[in-house]
């Protein structure tokens, strides 16, 4: 028996965790629903706690240089203090909300370029290796959410990547630790004015904020620049307006501030702006402090999953 506990101290022919979810698809404000599977090893086991959480892909600057960290963004307990029995089975379930602001992976149900995202369970386990699962899941977009991305398809706009930046965007409501950006190539009628528009929404239970940064060509005797447009729509408009419309207004408000193409009937941001990559952690975007309790989480065995697991299926075309 002291051998025993001795291997199983090193994870050897101890307890197995495997966690299975109803639906691994799922949108902002919904939920989770799940069963965490446990078996038992070849001695008894004193479980200190069971807990799931979403994790994903995200990028973050530092100085000079940027990188790629691996965050949990939404924690729960599934089980507290327990003891599991040699060889003894049990299944516990579990409904994890999913926050209004989590990112959008797929659309159409094709997965966007650049995006990643899982459930991660962790075992943990009295004086021994810790045990853990991770699953992937496919957060889709509410109604309001496809309106306005199906209208940047309507008028030309090829979707290029996504991914998430750390920080804050000052003046929204965003209560995560990291905002997404989608990233389009301009559609032809834009083509002279803009390059690329970048796409951010900041969702809540009543409405989206969105955020669009367009990247404006320069001119003859001009830089090109950044112009910034904040716009709010609320859930019950999804299906009460021409988005294609909408967003075209939108653009030519947002690329015309700057005066440069006033005359063309291009438009500008209201003094509103977040940090892009190259930008810094300055203007509008606030460094997030992540502790050891909120933020990155280390480990191989998540990074080799999304690189592995999770890694086919990306969509980066447009969006049918």
């Amino acid at each position: 028996m002291v051998f025993k506990k001795m291997l199983s101290a090193f994870g050897v022919g101890g307890p197995s965790v495997d966690t299975v979810l109803a639906n691994p698809n799922t949108r902002p404000g919904l939920t989770l629903d799940g069963q965490v599977n446990l078996v038992g090893g070849d001695a008894p086991a004193n479980i200190e706690q069971i807990t799931v959480g979403l994790v994903t892909r995200v990028e973050i600057e530092g100085g000079d240089t940027e990188y790629a960290g691996i965050m949990e963004f939404q924690r729960m307990a599934v089980s507290g203090p327990l003891q599991l029995a040699p060889k003894q089975q049990l299944s516990i379930p579990f409904q994890l909300p999913v926050p209004w602001e989590a990112p959008i992976t797929d659309v159409y149900g094709q997965r966007l370029h650049g995006m990643t995202m899982g459930l991660r369970t962790e075992l943990a386990i009295a004086r021994a290796v810790d045990k853990s699962d991770l699953d992937q899941v496919n957060i889709h977009p509410l109604p309001v959410h496809e309106r306005i991305l199906a209208a940047f398809q309507r008028l030309g706009f090829r979707f290029k990547h996504a991914d998430l930046e750390r920080g804050h965007l000052r003046g929204t409501q965003q209560t995560l630790p990291f905002y997404q950006e989608i990233e389009f190539f301009a559609a032809p009628q834009y083509a002279q004015a803009v390059t690329e528009v970048e796409l951010t929404f900041v969702t809540s239970p009543h409405g989206v904020e969105v955020i669009l940064e367009c990247d404006k060509r320069g001119g003859f005797l001009s830089a090109g620049h950044d112009a910034f447009g904040r716009y709010t729509v609320s859930h019950a408009d999804a299906d009460r307006v021409d988005w294609a419309q909408v967003v075209d207004g939108w653009l030519r408000e947002t690329t015309s501030r700057y005066g440069s193409l006033r005359a063309a009937g291009f438009g500008a941001p209201h003094g509103y702006g977040h940090g892009r990559r190259g930008h810094g952690m300055g203007g509008m975007v606030a460094g997030a402090a992540l502790g050891v309790a909120g933020g990155l989480v280390a480990g191989e065995m998540i990074e080799d999953a999304f690189e592995g697991d999770f890694g086919g299926g990306d969509f980066g075309g447009d969006f049918e």
